[in-house]
């Protein structure tokens, strides 16, 4: 027995060395963590049990069958913990064959994505991988598909993560692009569905990794990523902070923990947050921190279409989806990629029961040819779709501006929100008192009197929040620096709503 034993122990030595000594330290030497070490560091400390460990490929074409069968094939996988909840986690093994996916390297993630779905626990992946191994052929090629067909049908059912820590081409990004959420590293890390060689020798174009597709490419321009982290170290310590956010299943509440934050704490320095000047811009990240819980607030696409923010945050320890209009960037005012951005934000928080709160100061969609030529009207319309599905407890919060067709996309209670407050600064009309002045009052724009006059009486009629409020469209005008304490409530008294929309196969939204 003893002997069979040391056997054992032998083959996991040699399964952890993956593709050995010097392609460890290689690894090490570009700044990069191995397989083993992400999946230690992102893991509570010895919670991973691993499976598979001694799968090999059975390749036998272009002399597979007289190299190494390394113990793994490329791929590390397995569940653990994160702060004591269940995750399903694999890691690609750079040093063996550069990550790339054979016939069993893929059964073994399906393997995962099976177990993680059945269990209703959240499935991560770590990327740093070339792509299919040319070898196997279509045999590789299969094995995307079933990992594909699993990434759809896991979708909104249980979180998805992606974490590219390495360069990453062809089915390697397309398995990502369609999981929840999907984080960089930067410098070390690239995403294209095609690598520079190939696009030198079809379009003719020299671009090197990073411009083709670079964590600050995919991060800021692209979208694809939705956060770049510096080093693997903090990517992977931050993905342990989303985590905490998120509930293992849509058949789970959204965690809760503990707090030092006193629900209904006031911050009197709100009541000064908006300037009386309309036109003055200022910082709703503010609003943001001083409301949620201890500050704690993880942004979602930080550096992308900064017009608007999203992230997640806590209110009386439960976690909670926050889109906020940006008054410093463009006004904050929604335009294509604002649109995008926000709208899959709040299906993901519908898909996984996290309320959300809107916080709004919206002066309308973003004018010109530009953003008309590039589909402003359906991305647009994928913001009001959004939030017009939701069933999820939808809380609004009006500080200032809220404009003309923009009003009723962010979360107006004509999309069923459930408590819409505004703030005594709100201004809730169709447009701008100048311009709608400029076309009611046609006439009179040659005397500039006569404009002012019509301009002040505008203001005083409609540009505030009790309009709306005798319509019963904002159910209160609330001081500002109640405004954790009325959430807090609101939340509270929302905790077991339960709506549903008509039977559907699925719904269409405007893609």
């Amino acid at each position: 027995m003893k002997h069979v034993l040391e056997i054992l122990e032998q083959r996991r030595q040699e399964a952890a060395l993956g593709g050995g000594q010097a392609r460890i330290d290689a690894q090490h030497k570009r700044g990069k963590l191995t397989a083993r070490e992400r999946i230690e560091l992102l893991l509570d400390h010895g919670s991973f049990e691993e499976f598979d460990t001694f799968v090999q490929h059975r390749c036998t074409d272009f002399g597979m069958d007289q190299g190494a069968k390394i113990p793994g094939d490329g791929v590390v996988t397995g569940w653990g913990t994160v702060n004591g909840r269940t995750i399903y986690v694999f890691a690609k093994d750079f040093t063996v064959f550069g990550g790339s996916l054979s016939e069993t390297h893929a059964a073994k993630i399906t393997k995962l994505q099976d177990m993680a779905l059945k269990n209703g626990a959240p499935i991560i992946g770590l990327f740093d991988a070339g792509g299919a191994r040319i070898q196997e052929g279509v045999a590789a090629l299969g094995g995307y598909g079933e990992v594909f067909q699993r990434n759809v049908l896991s979708s909104g059912v249980i979180p998805q993560i992606s974490m590219i820590m390495g360069p990453c081409a062809g089915g390697d990004v397309y398995s990502p692009a369609m999981t929840d959420f999907i984080f960089m590293v930067k410098d070390t890390s690239y995403m294209f569905v095609t690598g520079p060689d190939v696009v030198k020798t079809v379009t003719n174009e020299n671009v090197t990794a990073e411009e083709l597709g670079g964590a600050s490419v995919h991060a800021t321009k692209s979208s694809v990523a939705d956060r770049a982290y510096d080093n693997d170290v903090e990517a992977l310590l931050q993905l342990r902070r989303l985590v905490d956010f998120l509930p293992s299943s849509n058949r789970d509440d959204v965690p809760e923990w503990p707090t030092f934050d006193e629900t209904d704490r006031v911050d009197m320095s709100l009541d000064t947050l908006v300037p009386d000047n309309p036109n003055k811009p200022y910082d709703m990240k503010e609003l943001i921190l001083k409301v949620v819980d201890e500050g704690d607030f993880f942004e979602i696409q930080d550096v992308h279409a900064k017009n608007i923010i999203t992230g997640f945050a806590r209110i009386d320890g439960r976690s909670v989806g926050i889109v906020a209009n940006q008054p410093m960037v463009l006004a904050g005012v929604l335009d294509s990629d604002a649109s995008r951005k926000a709208a899959r934000f709040v299906r993901f928080c519908d898909c996984f029961n996290i309320p959300l709160i809107t916080f709004v100061d919206v002066p309308g969609f973003l004018p010109g040819t530009a953003q008309e030529y590039g589909g402003l009207i359906k991305h647009g319309a994928k913001l009001l779709y959004a939030y017009a599905e939701a069933t999820v407890p939808k809380i609004t919060i009006i500080t200032r501006k809220a404009f003309g067709g923009a009003y009723v996309v962010m979360a107006s209670k004509h999309l069923r929100g459930d408590v819409n407050y505004a703030w005594p600064s709100a201004q809730i009309a169709v447009m701008g008192a100048k311009g709608a002045v400029e076309i009611i009052f046609r006439q009179d724009l040659g005397d500039a009197q006569k404009i002012a006059e019509r301009t002040k009486e505008y203001e005083d009629r409609f540009l505030s929040p009790f309009v709306a409020a005798e319509r019963g469209y904002i159910d209160e005008v609330i001081m500002p620096h109640g405004t954790r304490r009325r959430i807090a409530r609101a939340l509270a008294a929302l905790r077991h709503k339960v709506l549903e929309n008509p039977w559907k196969k699925h719904d269409n939204i405007p893609l």
